[in-house]
């Protein structure tokens, strides 16, 4: 009797490398925002601020920066209020490093609740940057309503066409951290120094991206090799679009967005790989 009855939802392994998936993410999407309401309330419960630290971050973040890279240092900003440079700056870079931190531990902090249940793995890194957003266009209003003051006080504001392709360069960054934060957790279920090392990767990758400094300070024999990382010309679009703040970057544009595409792709080969067998590592 039992070899009789019918079943009409079949799990199985057989699934290719570079299956995206996207139909299947797509009907589970009310799990994905599941998944951010937990990242949510796992990082504001029972603090006292709560959400108000989406705002406190960026300026402690902003201020500190002013007065180390700014003041002691005295690393120019092209002519814009030191604290305003460095908010925008920090804007897309914090969304990417947040984006990369998220998703590099999926498999290894989330083994328990993946070994218990199906559902598409790729769901909980694609939450991971849902959330990260929250705090991104936060930090993008509070630039915005910063470059109001700063106009209002009677100094100019070289905001230009170019703010029209801002939602693709967010885009692209989320694009661009998943794709690398998928890439490293699929490596860490065999190499758990990996998370580790993320930090120190990142804060490496920082200083190798326009973001406390103007593309304008970096010298010539080292400028095509900065640009070449596909998250300065992402860095310093933006800071173009909305202060004025070097040149439009269009070549290196476009080759940022050819490496975010391919480190997206190669990340969705090594998931869709590891998620079978992760369990077996972790």
């Amino acid at each position: 009797m039992e070899q009789d009855q019918k079943f009409d939802i079949v799990i199985t392994g057989d699934s290719k490398w570079y299956e995206l998936k996207l139909k299947e993410v797509f009907r589970y999407r009310d799990l994905i925002w599941l998944f951010v309401k937990r990242s949510f309330n796992a990082q504001y419960k029972q603090t006292v601020l709560g959400p108000l630290w989406y705002i406190i971050n960026p300026l402690v973040t902003s201020f500190i920066s002013t007065i180390i890279f700014g003041n002691i240092a005295g690393i120019k900003s092209d002519g814009v209020p030191y604290f305003l440079f460095y908010l925008v700056g920090y804007t897309l870079w914090n969304y990417f490093s947040t984006c990369v931190s998220a998703t590099a531990s999926t498999f290894t902090t989330n083994a328990g609740i993946m070994g218990k249940v199906y559902f598409p793995r790729l769901t909980m890194p694609i939450s991971s940057v849902l959330y990260a957003a929250v705090n991104m266009i936060v930090v993008f209003v509070m630039s915005i309503l910063a470059m109001i003051v700063y106009w209002l006080s009677g100094n100019p504001v070289h905001t230009n066409i170019y703010v029209l392709i801002i939602p693709v360069l967010m885009l692209q960054t989320a694009v661009l951290g998943l794709g690398v934060g998928i890439i490293i957790s699929s490596l860490t279920t065999k190499y758990r120094d990996l998370v580790i090392l993320v930090g120190f990767g990142l804060s490496l990758w920082m200083y190798l991206t326009p973001v406390v400094y103007p593309i304008s300070e970096v010298p010539d024999s080292l400028r095509t090799i900065i640009l070449l990382n596909p998250m300065s010309a992402i860095v310093q679009n933006y800071k173009y679009a909305l202060l004025g703040v070097g040149a439009f970057e269009i070549g290196y544009w476009g080759v940022s967005i050819a490496i975010t595409v391919l480190l997206f792709f190669a990340g969705v080969m090594l998931f869709n790989k590891v998620e079978k067998t992760f369990m077996d590592t972790v």
